[in-house]
C-alpha cells in the first residue's frame, strides 16, 4: 500500500513524465543523426528511398491535419501535392531554380487550390467527403493529363536540379538533393508543430468530437475547417515542390489514387499525432519499396494488409482486452 502511494503521489507522475520527455528526446536526436548520415553511409538507391519517404511524410502530415485532428477523412491530398508539383516545375523549366522559392510558391499555388475546392468539400462529412476528395484528386490527375501543351500530359515534365541560394551550383547528387528536401521537411515539421499549439487546431479537434456542440458555443465552425483545410492544402503543395526537387521529373502518373491511399495509410498508423503519421510514412514506404522484392511483388498486399489492420484495430483492442480479463482468476 505504501509502494502504491508513493507511485501515485504527483512527484512520481512529474518524475515518470520527466523520464519519458528524456527518452523522447534521445530517440529524436538519435533519428536526426541517423538521417544526416544515411547520405554518407547507404548506397544512392537507399537514399532515393528516403528522399520518398520525406515526400511522402510531408503529404501524411497534410493528411493527419485533416483526418486525424479535424475528422474530415481524407483521399485526395495528391491533388493538392500535384497543383504545387507543377507550380515549382514550370518555374524550374522557366529557369527559376530556386529551391526555395519553388517551395514558396508550391506552397501558395495547393492553398490557393484547397481554398476553391473547399467551398464544395465542405459541404459533406463523413464518407461523403472522403469519396468527394478522391473525385477532385482524379479530376486534378485528368486535368494534368489533358492538358498536355502546359504539363507535358503523359510524356511528363523534366526539370533541372535546384539551388539552395542564387548563384549556388545546383544540386546534382543524390546525397545533396536528400540532404536539401530533409532541411526542408525540418522546416515544415518546425511550422507543423508551432501549428499543434494553436487555436485553430483546438477548434479542429473539437469540431471533429462535437462540430454542433462547438457551433452552438457561438464558433464558425466553416471558417475553421476551412482555415484547417487551406493549411494542409498549403502543406501538401510544399510536398509537390520537393517531389520535383527529389525526381527532377513530374508526370500525372505521380499524382494516382496509390499516393494519396499511402499517405491516408500513414495517417491512420500515426494514431491522430503528426509524429506518428512521419513514422508512418517511413514504414509504408519502406514496405513498398524495400520489402517488394524478397516477397516476391506482394509489397501491394502487405500494404493492404496493413490497412486492414489499422481499420479493425480498435476492435482487434477490444477482443483482446476482453481476452485478457477472461484469462484473470
Amino acid at each position: 500500500m505504501i509502494t502504491t502511494r508513493l507511485l501515485t503521489t504527483p512527484a512520481a507522475s512529474v518524475r515518470r513524465e520527466a523520464r519519458s520527455r528524456r527518452r523522447q528526446l534521445l530517440l529524436g536526436a538519435v533519428v536526426m543523426l541517423a538521417a544526416f548520415a544515411l547520405p554518407f553511409i547507404a548506397d544512392a538507391y537507399i537514399v532515393s528511398i528516403a528522399s520518398t519517404a520525406i515526400v511522402l511524410a510531408v503529404l501524411a502530415m497534410s493528411t493527419q491535419l485533416l483526418t486525424g485532428i479535424a475528422g474530415l477523412p481524407s483521399l485526395g491530398q495528391a491533388a493538392y501535392l500535384g497543383v504545387g508539383a507543377y507550380t515549382a516545375a514550370l518555374l524550374a523549366s522557366a529557369g527559376l531554380t530556386n529551391g526555395p522559392v519553388q517551395l514558396a510558391a508550391a506552397a501558395v499555388a495547393g492553398a490557393a487550390a484547397a481554398a476553391v475546392t473547399a467551398v464544395l468539400l465542405l459541404r459533406t462529412r463523413g464518407v461523403l467527403f472522403l469519396m468527394a476528395t478522391f473525385a477532385v484528386a482524379e479530376l486534378t490527375r485528368t486535368i494534368a493529363t489533358q492538358w498536355a501543351s502546359v504539363t507535358g500530359g503523359d510524356d511528363g515534365l523534366h526539370t533541372p536540379p535546384v539551388t539552395v541560394w542564387p548563384g549556388t551550383p545546383p544540386l546534382r547528387g543524390d546525397g545533396y538533393t536528400y540532404l536539401y528536401l530533409l532541411g526542408c521537411f525540418l522546416v515544415l515539421a518546425a511550422a507543423v508543430a508551432v501549428l499543434l499549439r494553436s487555436r485553430l487546431v483546438l477548434a479542429l479537434r473539437a469540431a471533429a468530437d462535437h462540430e454542433a456542440r462547438l457551433a452552438a458555443l457561438g464558433h464558425h465552425v466553416n471558417r475553421h475547417l476551412l482555415a484547417g483545410f487551406v493549411t494542409a492544402g498549403a502543406l501538401a503543395g510544399a510536398g509537390g515542390a520537393l517531389l520535383v526537387a527529389a525526381h527532377r521529373y513530374l508526370s500525372p502518373a505521380d499524382l494516382g489514387l496509390d499516393l494519396s491511399a499511402m499517405a491516408l495509410l500513414a495517417a491512420a498508423i500515426g494514431l491522430g499525432t503528426m509524429r506518428g503519421a512521419v513514422a508512418g510514412a517511413v514504414l509504408v514506404v519502406a514496405v513498398r519499396d524495400l520489402l517488394g522484392t524478397p516477397t516476391g511483388g506482394h509489397a501491394a498486399a502487405l500494404l493492404g494488409l496493413a490497412f486492414l489492420t489499422v481499420a479493425y484495430r480498435p476492435a482487434i483492442t477490444a477482443r483482446l482486452a476482453d481476452w485478457k480479463r477472461s484469462r484473470r482468476p
